[in-house]
């Protein structure tokens, strides 16, 4: 599902895509990673484990040499250079983005159970507009759980912010707006349908179509708008606001945000 919303330069790679058992997958972490990890409990060194497996094959099959990602600041992955990623990991699934310097700047992805946020996080996580505006759209488009995408897209947010600030986001710190895609006419007419809340939003498709995209349940771009000091400290322009795509799909939802280098455009799927 996150290729869905990434541009074709961006590669990503989900565990299941890998063909490994977990065993496997923790005991081939470098040993620098397996000492930074070592204190973890089990399930918390898998993620970790997990995430770089899909990273290392995401640089394989972007022609990077593979080698260790260890944590930095704040838990920051720290990439080779001449790459750029992000990891994201949630019950059931792990995976991790990756492009080329030269073309992507910065890059944020989350995903998470397509599930309600728990009671009264709405409101720790948000400014009260982007309170209000998820409560209101839910009635509008209840097979959509708003609230699990604005956090998404929160997140997505810092995980592109920090790489080039080092300073902390607050989740009041940016202003978030999610945009629906228009149904779309044709043969894809009765799958949008269902994402405009007139069917589940876990409602499964017709697995015999070999257009991918009519699996997507729901999807739109978003708009993050930074309220902070935008200063980077890469040399690159301010980080005024953020651009980026959002999916429902499969039980998950995911955003992910693509910053270009000055005079590369924002490019979307």
């Amino acid at each position: 599902m996150i290729h869905e919303i990434l541009p074709p330069d961006v590669v990503s790679v989900t565990d299941a895509e890998l063909g490994l058992d977990e065993l496997a997958v923790v005991a081939a972490m470098y040993p620098v990673e397996a000492e930074q990890i070592s204190n973890a409990v089990a399930s918390r060194r898998a993620d970790f484990a997990w995430a770089r497996a899909c990273a290392r094959e995401a640089m394989t099959r972007l022609g990077s040499p593979v080698g260790p990602i260890v944590r930095g600041g704040k838990g920051m992955p720290v990439w080779p250079p001449g790459v750029v990623g992000t990891l994201t990991h949630t019950d059931g699934l792990r995976a991790a983005a990756l492009g080329s310097a030269g073309r992507v700047r910065s890059l944020g992805v989350d995903v998470e159970p397509h599930e309600p946020l728990a009671a009264g996080v709405l409101d720790a996580v948000s400014l009260p507009e982007e309170a209000a505006w998820v409560r209101a759209v839910g009635v509008e488009l209840p097979s959509v759980h708003w609230d699990k995408l604005l956090f998404t897209a929160k997140e997505a947010t810092y995980k592109a912010w920090f790489p080039l600030t080092r300073r902390w986001l607050g989740f009041a710190d940016a202003h978030v707006t999610l945009v629906p895609d228009p149904p779309r006419g044709g043969a894809h007419a009765g799958a949008n349908d269902r994402a405009y809340g007139r069917d589940s939003a876990d409602n499964k498709h017709d697995n015999n179509d070999d257009d991918n995209s009519s699996h997507t349940v729901f999807a739109g771009a978003l708009r993050s708008r930074i309220l902070v000091d935008p200063r980077a400290i890469d040399g690159g322009p301010d980080l005024v606001e953020f651009h980026g795509r959002w999916v429902v799909r499969d039980g998950y939802v995911a955003s992910a945000i693509v910053l270009r280098p000055a005079g590369l455009d924002s490019v979307g799927p």
